[in-house]
């Protein structure tokens, strides 16, 4: 079902088990009803990626991931040609002598494509559904691949010249997602929705960790909240997101801890925290009195 109204969306979400707040909510509304892309910055583990995932399970639609990476280019992300596979065609038109007679079409036709997320997802749309297209971690590419983006974004359509032009009738929901290593220009940014992701308060990653880890103590959930808001108030290097959070619930669960005490804390804090220098400033400063703070 395709959400129209805000209340509509907000009930999907939590149906779904994703704790948003109401900004985040009105975000997501706008960018399906306008067909914008809807870009979302923020620490690591905030939820972002989340948001692409819960999208396509309560659209009922695929979603199609693209992780960015440094040196990501055009060909990689759009589509490839299956060489092994025109070379067979080529050996298979010798072997029954229809090489002559052979065109270029024979060989550089749609079915030797291979689709990259980019194109699945443009064709998808050109048969007039609306895949979720994840870019994820638009940060790490290099800025030539952020530039052929933007003209991706605007049209939603490719040339292949062998092949044609390819149209979606209607965009893909695009969501792309920043973790800020680096700052995403602003042309881009302009053809989106904004919305940046924070930290959630106590209340709200209470109620995420009841969701997420079935069975769990809601006073151990009270405990990890406030031990993580904490985490953050110090000079980390990596500050825990919520995925930690979840992490170290599971964890607790695991080991069949039913409160946190600096004993179980300090014996998962490499569940926490994912930097050396971060787990020995936690210990020098005392787990025991972080958790009485806390």
């Amino acid at each position: 079902m395709f959400p129209t109204t805000l209340e509509e969306v907000e009930a999907a979400l939590s149906d779904h088990d994703y704790v948003a707040d109401r900004s985040l909510v009105i975000s997501i509304h706008l960018a399906l009803q306008l067909g914008r892309p809807l870009f979302l910055e923020g620490e690591a583990g905030v939820g972002k990626t989340e948001v692409a995932k819960v999208l396509s399970a309560m659209l009922d639609e695929p979603l199609i991931r693209l992780q960015c990476y440094e040196g990501l280019d055009a060909g990689h992300a759009l589509y490839e040609w299956d060489y092994a596979r025109q070379m067979m065609a080529i050996r298979l038109l010798e072997a029954r002598g229809e090489g002559a007679d052979a065109s270029v079409g024979d060989i550089m036709s749609r079915d030797y494509l291979v689709a990259r997320p980019l194109l699945e997802a443009i064709e998808l749309g050109a048969t007039g559904r609306r895949p979720v297209l994840l870019i994820d971690e638009l940060d790490r590419a290099d800025e030539e691949f952020e530039a052929y983006l933007l003209e991706l974004l605007s049209d939603f359509q490719v040339t292949i010249p062998e092949v044609g032009t390819i149209k979606a009738v209607q965009p893909p929901v695009v969501i792309l997602t920043s973790n800020r290593t680096r700052e995403i220009h602003d042309a881009l940014k302009r053809r989106c929705i904004y919305h940046w992701i924070d930290y959630p308060d106590f209340d709200r990653e209470i109620d995420i960790v009841m969701r997420k880890v079935p069975g769990i103590d809601e006073g151990l959930a009270s405990q990890l909240a406030m031990a993580m808001g904490k985490f953050r108030s110090l000079d980390l290097f990596k500050p825990p997101g919520v995925a930690e959070t979840l992490d170290w619930a599971s964890a607790l669960q695991v080991l069949g801890a039913d409160v946190l005490d600096p004993g179980s804390a300090d014996d998962t804090l490499g569940v926490v925290l994912k930097y050396q220098e971060d787990i020995e400033r936690v210990r020098s400063g005392g787990v025991e009195r972080l958790l009485s703070s806390a």
